[in-house]
C-alpha cells in the first residue's frame, strides 16, 4: 500500500499511551496498521510536547520502569511513526477541554480520522462527522448514524490484529 492510499489519523495522547506504554491488547490492530503504513499518524509539535510532559507523570514513570520502557523510547516511536504538520487553524467546533482542541483542529483541517478516548471529545462525534471527521470509526457508531457496508469493512480491517502464523497453523 502506498502512502497516498493510507488513511490519515490523529491519535490523542491517551491512545499513544495505550500503544506504547500500556500495550493495551485492543490497540494491537492499530499498532499493526501504523507499522504497516495502512494508517498514517499525523501530529504537531505541540502534541509531541504534550506527550513529553505527560511521560513525566509519576504513575507513568513507574509504569515504564516496571516494563523496562523509557520516555525517550516512546518519544522515538512518536518521531519515527508520526508525520509532523503545522498547527491547524481553530475548527468550527470547540471542545470543552482546551487541551484536546489541537487534536480536533488537526483532524478537521485534514479531514482525518480522530482516535480518542476522552469524554469531552467523544461527546462531539456528530459535530465532527458533519465536518468530515470520523471519530473512532472502529467503535460502533451512535444510534441513528449509519456507516455503509464498504466503510464498515474498511474500518474493521484497519483495526484487525494480525493473525499470527502459529495461530493459523493451530486451527
Amino acid at each position: 500500500m502506498t502512502s497516498s492510499e493510507a488513511v490519515w489519523a490523529v491519535l490523542d495522547t491517551n491512545i499513544v499511551l495505550d500503544l506504547w506504554i500500556f500495550d493495551d491488547p485492543r490497540t494491537q490492530g492499530l499498532r499493526h496498521a501504523v507499522n504497516q503504513g495502512r494508517l498514517r499518524w499525523m501530529a504537531t509539535a505541540s502534541m509531541r510536547e504534550e506527550l513529553r510532559r505527560v511521560l513525566a507523570y509519576p504513575h507513568l514513570v513507574a509504569r515504564m520502569a516496571q516494563s523496562g520502557q523509557t520516555a525517550e523510547a516512546v518519544l522515538q516511536a512518536f518521531d519515527t511513526q508520526a508525520t509532523l504538520r503545522e498547527d491547524a487553524p481553530k475548527a468550527p467546533c470547540t471542545c470543552k477541554d482546551a487541551d484536546d482542541q489541537k487534536f480536533i483542529d488537526l483532524a478537521v483541517a485534514h479531514r482525518a480520522l480522530l482516535l480518542s478516548k476522552d469524554a469531552q471529545v467523544l461527546c462531539m462525534r456528530r459535530r465532527l462527522e458533519r465536518l468530515g471527521v470520523a471519530l473512532n470509526p472502529h467503535i460502533p457508531p451512535p444510534p441513528g448514524f449509519v456507516l455503509e457496508a464498504p466503510e464498515k469493512a474498511f474500518f474493521a480491517s484497519l483495526f484487525q490484529a494480525p493473525v499470527l502464523a502459529e495461530t493459523a497453523l493451530a486451527a
